[in-house]
């Protein structure tokens, strides 16, 4: 082929090279200014400490320490930077040695040996950007790893403190519970004094009869939930069920006061699971880049060294050298680079609307836990009023029937009405516990889980 021939073709790949990926436009979210409400103090990052409770602290970091979906998400950010390592290795140049050792022999000829040496190197030289953007792509891989590892020891410390509050609140129903059924067994002794000198009707026994058998099979639910809320707990902790040696806490902590909000802005840049998702769209947009670059020419450069003796003495002495390049330019694939660029074109379009989504959702989480708590406190203090009622509704109606002035049943009504209420009480308190997890899970950062995190990161 003629050299300029040669030239003009080399100058139209130049030029079509020059492509990049276009520019997309940012996810279609609109960022809030503020949040709805706010308290004044910022929450710590490891927020379950807010609670001041020490059991607590123990049994997070336990579980930090020992769960296995934490140790596993932890291989893979080591397995994540490994790909990193193997990738960048294709930006420099391998070198490999060979030896070989021949002898021959013939009837017409002494033993001959024959030495062989030699050192080879191969290098391909990045001139489109294609394997720097694959070793991009990977560190953006492997950042979108790290944030995962985050949001699993986020989402691990809040279970723990979730199924820890519901343990405590079963065992807050279960004391309730017991005290029930000793006020109901009371109640059926004081009855049946009654009828045996005329002054109740066996209907009022068998009724109160019945509420006691009913508080004693509520009891054994509340037993039940009780051992499945410590199983929980155990394999959070990464113990066998049954094995799980918790301390021993009943009712429900204060909450502390409402932690402050932030910007909405700084929320993004925070959560671990917007940084993954932000991090997979980077990483896309460098999968892309590669994608393009792989439709242009590649250049390598090869290097070698060997020499050939027949003794160790002489080995040395004369080496053969050679220096070759190799461009080789794509021409007929069936389409086959356009097609992957397509379907990187495609995957880089659904990280970005990923992004937007999880986005979206990361404001969601923080109203709907913030306006759940706000009218959960609303609602606690109207069972508190109802069970005010409902204790002095049951002491008069009491009262009433034992001066006969009302039918026994509407006394089992108010104190049935009364128990049920001291129970709801409990499960208000323990779900309004829940909401304020949820908002510390919503505004949370997430946080170096190991002590080894940071100097890992470098």
């Amino acid at each position: 082929m003629p050299k300029r021939l040669t030239a003009l073709l080399l100058a139209g790949l130049v030029t079509g090279c020059a492509s990049q990926p276009e520019e997309e436009p940012a996810p279609p979210v609109t960022v809030p200014e503020t949040f709805s409400a706010s308290g004044e103090e910022p929450a710590p990052e490891r927020w379950w400490r807010s609670f001041g409770d020490e059991r607590l602290n123990e049994l997070v970091q336990d579980g930090l320490d020992a769960n296995l979906d934490l140790l596993t998400a932890w291989q893979r950010l080591r397995e994540a930077r490994s790909a990193v390592n193997q990738q960048s290795a294709n930006l420099y140049p391998n070198l490999d040695a060979t030896a070989n050792a021949e002898v021959s022999n013939s009837d017409s000829s002494d033993t001959e040996e024959t030495l062989t040496l030699g050192l080879s190197s191969e290098y391909e030289v990045d001139l489109w950007g294609r394997i720097n953007s694959q070793v991009e792509a990977e560190q953006y891989r492997a950042l979108a790893t790290r944030a995962d590892y985050r949001t699993t020891a986020l989402t691990l410390s809040a279970e723990v403190t979730r199924t820890w509050y519901q343990l405590r609140a079963q065992r807050a129903q279960l004391d309730l519970a017991e005290s029930q059924i000793e006020t109901n067994r009371n109640v059926v002794k004081l009855l049946e004094t009654q009828f045996g000198s005329g002054q109740a009707g066996s209907a009022d026994v068998l009724r109160q009869r019945q509420l006691l058998e009913s508080t004693e099979e509520q009891r054994l639910g509340t037993e039940s939930e009780l051992q499945v809320l410590e199983n929980q707990l155990a394999v959070l902790l990464g113990r066998t069920p049954r094995n799980t040696d918790l301390p021993e806490a009943r009712g429900l902590p204060e909450l502390p006061p409402l932690p402050e909000t932030g910007v909405p802005a700084e929320l993004v840049q925070r959560r671990p699971d917007v940084r993954q998702a932000f991090n997979q769209l980077q990483a896309a947009d460098a999968d892309l880049a590669a994608a393009i670059s792989n439709q242009f020419p590649r250049l390598t450069l090869t290097a070698s060294a060997s020499t050939q003796e027949n003794s160790v003495q002489d080995l040395f002495d004369n080496w053969a050298t050679a220096l070759a390049g190799n461009l080789v330019a794509p021409l007929i694939d069936a389409g086959q680079r356009d097609a992957q660029v397509s379907q990187a074109r495609a995957v880089r379009r659904q990280r970005l609307y990923e992004y937007g989504q999880t986005v979206l959702t990361a404001f969601q989480e923080v109203e709907d836990a913030l306006v759940q708590e706000r009218k959960q406190r609303q609602a606690i203090e109207r069972i508190k009023r109802q069970l005010e009622l409902a204790e002095t509704t049951y002491q008069q109606l009491r009262q009433q029937y034992f001066n006969g002035q009302v039918g026994y049943i509407d006394v089992l009504t108010a104190l049935t009405d009364r128990q049920d209420l001291e129970r709801s009480l409990i499960s208000a308190r323990r779900q309004l516990l829940e909401f304020r997890v949820a908002l510390y899970r919503a505004l949370a950062g997430g946080f170096d889980p190991r002590k080894d995190f940071v100097s890992e990161n470098g």
